[in-house]
């Protein structure tokens, strides 16, 4: 703040001397450029001190979000009624103000991804804060009584207190971000070490704490402090540079041996003794020092711009191309690493799939592997530019679109599969856990039935990750809700089967009820948002169609199960078609809750209704034909309902997919030869007209030609970052015609002002006025690209659509401001540097 006043009060002396300065001389140079400094101290004196102002107010709430870090930390030493009700009198008007300030705090942000993940964190906070005090009460009353369970009640109650943190420390990351990056994932590596930064930061007080503690335990909050930085720091060495590694995992290693020899003295009672206070003094220098290690390398990294292969198969198969366009251009190894991993992606895809298709999913992998080594070694040896090295580039652009294809087709079957039925396993186990005392096998059936719920949750988790990679096209926001939604069954799998072991042993207890029931819905609604989310990402045609090809396919085990007179194989065919059904009937229902187009909804809902009614009296008959194998009129009765349940699917499959359309008269056929002649009078073309005398007719339009294509003919270089969005713009509008599209030709100007501003910034031609009237084109063409966007979603009837167009469209107009100034700031340089034009 002291420098930001500073910066106003000289600013103002320059604004007085050159307001004497003019006066007396209107044509004073030196005023003027008094006037200049002033003028811009004053901005950004004013700026600097409205940022202080913001940082102070961010900070206010950090601190108390702070505190309730604190207080979660201590959870797992509570082990008393008084102690939690203590707690829970501390932690509640904490939370409350964190609540409402963070509440208010995102209705002042101007980045909608930043308020939304406030927003989710916050409401998390909330819902866990309950179940973390019902656990740790369920804890007290165990460890109280000496009981069974204590360790499954102790483990839920971390889990609970350090998902909460978790949730905290994100609200505390993203309080602090300035600016939003599109291309920023969650999963990139920068973005977890400032993740991992911000950890070690909330976690150094406790574990300096416990340092300076000779009687602290083995075991307790202060020890695990210092044991989470060193895995906070772990994790960052895995991801920084080369350089920085190697000191970072040395000095956490030395720090591990020493906690463990100062753990093992004062668990002997010599905690007080010269040896162990040497050894706190040298951890506490060594936490220090691992502070700086760990900043300097997410500086570092973050310096050092080097690009990672995107999270998806869409975003890596674009870094693919732009190498194999041009594969003599070094580009770091980036689209080596990505047709890399498109590869790895396909074979984890090929996995989950039955014979033929797994095996021509991993025949396409190898070709596509076979022919990138290939292409890596001419270009290693300097002919990425020859013709034969051009031509494998070539053949792999378009076996990588044919493996992105495969890829993608595998996916919408894994989701058909996978979540064919979410209810079950989760029925089973509540079911065996809720079992009375005494009932036979009581302890087997709960074991069975938690392995299997384990094995569903490791299946949906993994089917959601290959969505997200391979299904979600360039969708963000989809692919990280179904990352985190991934993850999230899988941490709270076992919580939940450790709730059902406790709630075994105390089935009288009403918490322990409460909890294993509020356990129990977490998962139901971690699991319901997954399966949603792989709904929303996968194409709703092609679901529907596998699930048609799916559903034949049961028909056929039940037309076996009905000749070999097996009711059992019938009963689980019959289920499994009606749990497809419904699957139908979810995706067609989100797909008219999406839409706005009153004929598409009406369609599809009389479609939607029309299957709804065919699955009860299909599932009915087939009971009796399941009562009654040889029942040969039962059969028969089944086979025209399930017939009738196939054609109502392939009703909504025409109502979701989008056919040509058929109202289209066809071209008359043509005449015949023998019937056309020139010799009747009737048929002479007409009297050709008069040539114009006094005016030429007018020109036509000049056709569309590639003649910017001379700017774009040669492949921009790393170091030309505007260029390179030039080049990607010019060769996205190149797939579409101007003519008739006014967007499109505002896009293909735009790319052209982009590529003239990126030479005129390296200084090829052009001053500084030319600089920033570029810049203020290529804003002014934005603006009317938003405006043309705007126009078009107002008239799309597709809800997720429109939203994401408009997101795009209030972006816009902020860059093409940042953009107008820095190219001002820019101009301004270069007068600096000696450029003399005006």
């Amino acid at each position: 703040m002291p420098a930001a006043l500073q910066r106003v009060e000289s600013a103002s002396k320059f604004l007085e001397e050159a307001s004497a300065m003019l006066k007396s001389d209107p044509y004073s140079q030196p005023a003027r450029k008094k006037l200049i400094e002033g003028s811009r101290g004053i901005l950004q004196g004013t700026s600097a001190l409205l940022l202080c102002f913001d940082e102070s107010e961010v900070r206010k709430i950090i601190r108390e979000c702070k505190r309730v870090l604190d207080y979660l930390a201590i959870a797992e030493v509570v082990d008393s009624l008084e102690d939690l009700v203590r707690f829970v009198q501390d932690l509640s008007p904490c939370l409350s103000k964190v609540s409402r300030e963070v509440d208010s705090r995102q209705q002042e942000l101007t980045h909608q991804v930043h308020r939304e993940i406030l927003l989710r964190c916050l409401e998390e906070v909330k819902t866990l804060t309950p179940i973390l005090i019902c656990s740790m009460k369920i804890f007290i009353q165990i460890h109280s009584d000496g009981g069974r369970g204590g360790a499954e009640a102790a483990v839920n109650r971390d889990y609970l207190a350090q998902r909460m943190s978790d949730e905290i420390n994100e609200i505390i990351r993203v309080l602090q971000l300035t600016t939003y990056d599109e291309e920023e994932w969650d999963a990139d590596n920068l973005t977890g070490m400032k993740r991992a930064l911000n950890v070690i930061d909330s976690k150094m007080q406790g574990g300096h704490d416990w340092l300076g503690d000779p009687r602290a335990l083995r075991g307790g909050v202060g020890e695990k402090s210092v044991r989470g930085i060193l895995d906070e720091a772990r994790k960052v060495a895995e991801h920084c540079l080369p350089q920085d590694r190697d000191p970072i995992k040395k000095i956490c290693s030395d720090i591990s041996s020493m906690t463990n020899a100062l753990c093992e003295l004062r668990q002997s009672g010599q905690g007080d003794s010269p040896q162990a206070e040497s050894l706190s003094r040298a951890i506490e220098q060594k936490l220090n020092e691992l502070t700086g290690l760990v900043l300097r390398a997410v500086t570092n990294t973050e310096r050092s711009g080097i690009l990672q292969p995107a999270h998806t198969v869409t975003g890596r198969l674009d870094q693919a191309r732009r190498w194999l366009v041009a594969p003599s251009v070094d580009d770091k190894g980036l689209g080596q690493r990505a047709i890399a991993l498109c590869v790895e992606e396909a074979r984890k895809v090929a996995d989950g799939l039955p014979g033929v298709q797994k095996a021509e999913l991993l025949n396409l992998s190898d070709e596509v592997d076979s022919l990138y080594h290939h292409l890596a070694e001419c270009s290693r040896r300097g002919d990425g530019h020859t013709p034969q090295a051009l031509a494998i580039a070539n053949q792999l652009i378009h076996k990588l679109a044919e493996l992105k294809n495969k890829i993608q087709s595998a996916v919408v079957s894994r989701v058909v599969e996978d979540f064919v039925d979410t209810v079950t396993p989760l029925k089973t186990f509540t079911d065996a856990a809720l079992a009375a005392e005494g009932t036979p096998g009581r302890e087997a059936t709960f074991s069975d039935r938690a392995t299997t719920l384990q094995s569903f949750s490791n299946r949906v988790a993994k089917t959601a990750r290959m969505v997200a990679a391979g299904g979600c096209g360039d969708n963000k926001k989809l692919a990280e809700s179904l990352l985190s939604g991934a993850a999230q069954v899988e941490s709270l799998t076992p919580q939940l089967v450790n709730a059902g072991r406790i709630r075994m042993a105390y089935p009288d207890n009403q918490a322990v009820n409460e909890h294993f029931e509020n356990l129990r819905v977490q998962y139901a609604d971690a699991v319901n948002r997954v399966r949603h989310h792989c709904d929303e990402a996968v194409d709703p045609g092609h679901f529907i169609q596998l699930s048609e090809e799916a559903i034949k396919k049961h028909t056929v085990l039940c037309e076996n199960a009905i000749m070999s007179q097996q009711p059992g194989k019938m009963v689980d065919n019959t289920s499994s078609i009606a749990r497809l059904a419904n699957r139908v009937l979810m995706v067609a229902r989100q797909e008219a809750d999406n839409s706005e187009d009153p004929m598409f909804i009406q369609t599809l809902a009389w479609a939607a209704d029309q299957l709804q009614g065919t699955v009860p009296p299909m599932v009915h008959k087939a009971k009796d034909v399941a009562l009654s194998p040889s029942d040969q009129t039962a059969a028969a009765r089944w086979r025209t309902l399930n017939n009738e349940l196939l054609g109502a699917i392939g009703n909504v499959k025409n109502a979701v997919v989008v056919y040509p359309d058929d109202n289209v008269p066809d071209l008359p056929p043509p005449p015949e030869i023998q019937k056309l002649y020139l010799n009747d009078a009737s048929d002479r073309a007409p009297p050709r007209p008069p040539s114009p005398h006094q005016y030429p007719p007018p020109r036509p339009p000049p056709p569309e030609t590639d003649d910017e294509d001379d700017m774009f003919k040669h492949t921009p270089q790393p170091n030309q970052p505007i260029m390179m969005a030039a080049h990607g713009l010019h060769q996205e509008v190149r797939q579409w015609s101007s003519k008739d599209n006014d967007i499109v030709a505002a896009a293909k100007r735009m790319a052209l002002l982009m590529a003239r501003l990126s030479q005129l910034v390296r200084g090829e031609g052009g001053n500084k006025k030319d600089l920033i009237a570029c810049a203020k084109e290529i804003a002014e063409s934005s603006e009317e690209v938003t405006r043309l966007a705007k126009e078009l979603a107002r008239d799309c009837t597709d809800k997720r659509m429109r939203t994401s167009l408009l997101q795009v469209c209030e972006r816009i107009p902020t860059i093409g401001t940042q953009l107008k100034i820095l190219s001002t700031v820019k101009a301004t340089m270069l007068g600096a540097q000696g450029n003399n034009d005006n």
